[in-house]
């Protein structure tokens, strides 16, 4: 029985090997001729099978050997994105099988560039650029990154650039509303703090959510609140510490604040950002950026306890040139205007006065000036001749004779002056119009708004040097001849009753009321012109004292003084350029009389014994009658002395009314004053 069993145990195991190897022989020979197996078809519902986010956690390992976690991608939230009718191939090419880990083309590595910049050419060949919008502004916002500080290789790992499209925008579910929607464009904009902080900028996601823009978005659902692609852009984020974007800052500071960008334009801070520089304090320097808060914050950087520290972040010893900002910084108005009597009423006070001065001053000698162009213009016009004066008491020498009327010093300090007041007349309205082109330009061949301010100062202390060395003068030749000297003679610039009837009959001329007056050695209008310069010294060089030594002023007045200063330097300075170059290049170049300019008398320091007599009859009829009209008398200049002070009269006008035209400009176009 035994043996039996163990020979049926034997048979069994030799029919099974046998038939094995018979049927793995006819599978081999089979398979010759057997299709391959077929691969699974790479579409969305294969994708899905594993990355609907059903399956949990994928992961995979990434290039440099560390795990890798794979999106998921649930399907109802890809179905409502820009992409959700792509083919998840259509973009990751690189994937070309359905094996877990996938192979992959690195060379076909997913590129958002690369795609859309090829359907907007495409949209181009055909003529679809219209209908496709949006496409246009994708591929705009493509060449603004290319040039945006995320574009950049990143410091720590020069492999990768600071941040690609998908850092920013989920690809997967990426549906950023259209411009113009409202609603569905603000909530957007709700979720942007968060892309930006969370995965880069968690430092300044934190400052931003304890800001006022922060909680004013998140506390108060004020959906219109700042968030960041506001202040940055969106895709030209350029690097904060490059000049071009901290100048780009403030201006998006304005496009919320309106009014606080116009009051800050108004001061030196602004006026230096608007010429294109950003060396002055600028919005965030003052408020700082993402940690914004209301003034009357404890926490904000201008609040008034904090506010001093804040003002040494610029002005502190430690800069060349700059001293520690001192207490009167503290109420210094950055914001101050002339429209709110109740908040800033010295500003206020301030410009009314100086705008009332200015029109008084313009009306008053640009009617004196239309009125005596027509008057010695209708004379001519019909024949009429200057008033006769007997001269056949002098000798027949005396006719080719000149009056000598200026000596050396004046002559002399006269040019300087000149000179010095174009000056400071260019360099200073470069910052009262920085936003024309011209202001730009000439601060642009100077160097910078630090180099124009060293240029302004120097003129400042030519001018100043001229008056005080000319009041020194003035003093000691009084002082010599104080028993003679006469305050109201004919001699002295200090006005009297004959002024008044001057002026009067002047008036009366200019109607045809009666005869022209003749006038002594100085006329009404030289006298105006003197004792302007003292009004101008006290005030244009007072205010600009104050604000080039700020921190010296502030030790002793408060900041509001600067404010005022400010309004008073600029609209002083703008008296005085207008009133020069119209109102006295025309009393003394450009009347008809007077045709063609120039007068050389300020240069030559004589003038023709024909002229003379007719401009300033009362003189010489009383040096005549007194004997001592020889005295004056000098021979003529010689000729190249006087073509030389031709061209340079000429000169200095030319100058004149170019700068008279760029204040035009300037105040036309919508600037200051």
């Amino acid at each position: 029985m035994r043996t039996n069993k163990f020979a049926v145990w034997v048979v069994a195991a030799t029919v099974c090997l046998a038939g094995t190897w018979i049927s793995g022989s006819v599978a081999a020979a089979n398979s010759k001729d057997a299709a391959p197996p077929v691969a699974a078809k790479l579409d969305n519902a294969t994708c899905q099978s594993c990355h609907d986010g059903k399956k949990g956690k994928l992961e995979t390992i990434g290039a440099d050997g560390a795990k890798l976690t794979l999106d998921q991608i649930p399907d109802d939230k890809y179905g409502k994105g820009v992409h959700g009718s792509l083919q998840c191939g259509s973009c990751h090419k690189d994937i070309t099988d359905a094996v877990t880990p996938h192979k992959r083309d690195a060379a076909q590595k997913p590129d958002c560039v690369q795609c859309h910049t090829a359907l907007w050419e495409t949209a181009k060949k055909d003529k679809m650029t219209q209908e496709k919008t949006r496409l246009g502004i994708v591929v705009q916002n493509i060449e603004a990154y290319k040039n945006s500080f995320h574009s950049r290789p990143n410091k720590e790992d020069k492999t990768r650039v600071n941040a690609t499209c998908d850092n920013c925008h989920d690809v997967h579910t990426f549906n950023v509303p259209p411009r113009g929607t409202s609603k569905r464009a603000d909530e957007w904009r709700r979720t942007v703090p968060n892309v930006c902080g969370e995965k880069c900028h968690s430092d300044e996601l934190e400052e931003f959510n304890g800001s006022v823009h922060g909680k004013a978005l998140n506390d108060k659902n004020n959906l219109k609140a700042a968030v960041c692609i506001d202040c940055h852009t969106s895709h030209g984020i350029g690097n904060t510490s490059a000049n071009p974007i901290k100048l780009g800052l403030t201006e998006k500071c304005g496009g919320c604040h309106e009014d606080n960008l116009k009051t800050y334009r108004d001061t030196y801070h602004g006026q230096v950002n608007s010429l294109g520089y950003a060396t002055t304090a600028k919005c965030y320097d003052c408020h700082g950026s993402h940690g914004i808060q209301k003034s009357d914050d404890p926490g904000s950087k201008v609040n008034p306890k904090n506010r001093l520290k804040t003002c040494k972040q610029c002005h502190n010893d430690k800069k060349p040139g700059m001293f520690d900002a001192t207490p009167g910084f503290v109420t210094f108005s950055p914001h101050g205007n002339s429209h709110d009597f109740a908040k800033y009423p010295e500003i206020w006070l301030t410009t009314k006065f100086m705008v009332a001065l200015l029109i008084g001053v313009f009306a008053f000698f640009w009617a004196h000036s239309i009125l005596w162009w027509y008057r010695e213009y209708a004379d001519r016009r019909d024949g009429k001749t200057r008033p006769h004066v007997r001269t056949d008491a002098l000798p027949a020498e005396f006719a080719t004779k000149y009056v000598r009327r200026f000596g050396p010093m004046w002559r002399i300090a006269h040019l300087l002056f000149a000179i010095s007041v174009m000056t400071l007349v260019l360099t200073g309205m470069v910052p009262f119009y920085a936003e024309t082109l011209w202001a730009k330009v000439v601060v642009g061949v100077i160097g910078s708004p630090k180099a124009a301010g060293w240029v302004h100062r120097i003129a400042a202390f030519i001018m100043l040097g001229i008056f005080f060395i000319h009041l020194i003068a003035v003093t000691v030749n009084i002082g010599r001849n104080w028993k003679t000297f006469e305050f109201f003679g004919p001699n002295s610039f200090v006005p009297n009753w004959k002024d008044g009837k001057d002026l009067v009959g002047m008036f009366k001329w200019f109607l045809g009321l009666g005869p022209r007056p003749t006038f002594e050695r100085w006329t009404y209008w030289e006298k105006f012109d003197y004792w302007a310069v003292f009004w101008g010294m006290a005030i244009i060089g007072g205010s600009g004292m104050t604000l080039a030594f700020p921190h010296l002023v502030a030790l002793v007045f408060p900041g509001w003084v600067f404010n005022v200063a400010m309004v008073v330097h600029g609209e002083e300075a703008f008296l005085a350029a207008v009133f020069l170059f119209t109102v006295h290049f025309f009393n003394n170049h450009f009347r008809p009389d007077k045709l063609p300019p120039p007068d050389v008398v300020m240069f030559t320091g004589v003038q023709s014994l024909e002229e003379f007599k007719h401009e300033h009859t009362e003189q010489y009829l009383r040096l005549v009658k007194a004997g001592e009209l020889e005295k004056y008398l000098v021979d003529a200049p010689s000729a190249p002395f006087t073509r030389g002070s031709k061209i340079l009269g000429l000169t200095l006008l030319a100058i004149g009314l170019v700068i008279l035209v760029l204040v035009a400009i300037g105040f036309f176009g919508g600037g200051h004053a």
